[in-house]
């Protein structure tokens, strides 16, 4: 088996890391509430967009060449493993849409890298509602599975010592 059967490409390697600093940089700048209105956390913005714009190169790696040999998980574990990923691309496209969607409910203008967005949906009085309440519990849900992520790949690297951190590792 070559070398880089075992590990990611350097650049799904930045990816993933870069991806990861973002995820947690846009949960530690969240705010909630209509107070957003009068002072949007474009921070939060930016970096929950960042990621979204990330997704596509990923995908387009992903798709690209398979990922390195699994390191040793069979069964059960191979199946949370999988769905553990799955969960989290989809809250890399997920958290990002509807934290739009909640702002354009609110009124509040969503730009990226410059360029303001469209609003997806109509302004309402009131409370941004359901999608906005999901936004922000996936938002703490994502930083979770991320850490639940964390220390599986610990756990890997240190019980099993099979190398699954230099997997995603530049070296």
């Amino acid at each position: 088996m070559s070398n880089n059967s075992l590990r990611y490409s350097k650049t799904m390697v930045v990816i993933h890391w870069l991806t990861a600093l973002l995820v947690l940089g846009a949960w530690l700048t969240a705010e909630g509430g209509r107070e957003i209105v009068d002072n949007p956390p474009l921070l939060h913005f930016t970096l929950g967009l960042a990621v979204l714009a990330l997704i596509v190169p990923r995908l387009i790696l992903r798709l690209a060449g398979p990922a390195p040999e699994a390191t040793g998980e069979r069964g059960w574990l191979a199946i949370v493993a999988k769905a553990g990923h799955g969960l989290l691309y989809l809250l890399m496209v997920g958290l990002p849409i509807t934290g739009w969607y909640a702002a354009s409910r609110m009124g509040v203008t969503v730009s990226f890298a410059g360029v303001e967005l469209p609003a997806l949906t109509a302004v309402v009085p009131g409370r941004p509602g359901l999608i906005a309440e999901l936004h922000e519990n996936a938002g703490t849900f994502i930083l979770i599975l991320a850490g639940l992520h964390t220390l599986m790949a610990i756990w890997h690297q240190l019980v099993l010592r099979d190398g699954t951190l230099r997997r995603m590792s530049l070296r």
